[in-house]
């Protein structure tokens, strides 16, 4: 299922922080795009994390794969033991810019902190051909945390306008801004390629153009999304 002989990269993302970039990450990655083709009518609209789009989970083999190959291949250089826990979803972005929620325009964090003696790691795996469709953007707050908590708030509470005028922008899919958040860097994407970083960073998926995205598994933006937990 999983590349048995994977080569893993690390791109800084700032100072003693990195993203760590697996290519031919599946060893049929066609065959990952034909089940979602497969499954299309189970995806879904994710309310609850806000995603900008559609979503299902995926089967437990697959958590159990992407356990297994986090603790052979990637554990230590997240100063992890092995997995605590794992699960994965394929997602599609779809929302035109006008059609986001406050909290889908700017970046997020996948946690905000682990229990003593524990972490956490996210992960994104890129099944679409083009690369136009965007990558993961990381970012590192401008404000004083208090701030930064305070716009997190509004963004779960605001009606778009009201939150139009707390960022000075109109709808749109983020790529940092002047006042909250500096763009550290993007990692682009690739068919087949999976990106891991620590869950507590500040990110967001790079949709540059966003005229491309379709809720079509088969051409769409189509991501297999992990979230990672560790001893």
């Amino acid at each position: 299922m999983l590349n048995p002989r994977p080569v893993v990269q690390a791109a800084v993302i700032e100072d003693g922080r990195y993203c760590l970039v697996v290519d031919d990450f599946l060893a049929e990655p066609h065959k990952m795009v034909a089940y979602a083709v497969a499954q299309r009518e189970a995806f879904r609209a994710a309310p609850i994390n806000c995603y900008p789009g559609i979503e299902q989970p995926l089967p437990a083999e697959f958590d159990q794969a992407m356990a297994a190959f986090f603790n052979a291949h990637l554990a230590p250089a997240f100063g992890a033991m092995q997995a605590l826990g794992l699960n994965t979803r394929m997602s599609i972005v779809t929302l035109k810019p006008e059609e986001l929620m406050p909290q889908q325009r700017i970046c997020h964090r996948d946690a905000r902190e682990s229990a003593p003696g524990e972490g956490a790691a996210a992960a994104v795996l890129y099944l679409f051909e083009d690369a136009r469709m965007g990558g993961t953007s990381f970012y590192r707050p401008r404000r004083h945390p208090l701030e930064i908590d305070h716009l997190l708030h509004q963004a779960r509470h605001m009606e778009n306008d009201a939150f139009s005028r707390v960022i000075g922008a109109a709808p749109q899919y983020y790529n940092g801004d002047a006042h909250y958040f500096e763009k550290l860097g993007s990692v682009p994407a690739k068919w087949n390629r999976a990106i891991f970083y620590d869950a507590t960073i500040f990110h967001s998926g790079q949709i540059g153009a966003p005229e491309l995205l379709s809720a079509d598994p088969a051409t769409g933006r189509l991501t297999i999304n992990a979230f990672i937990r560790y001893r």
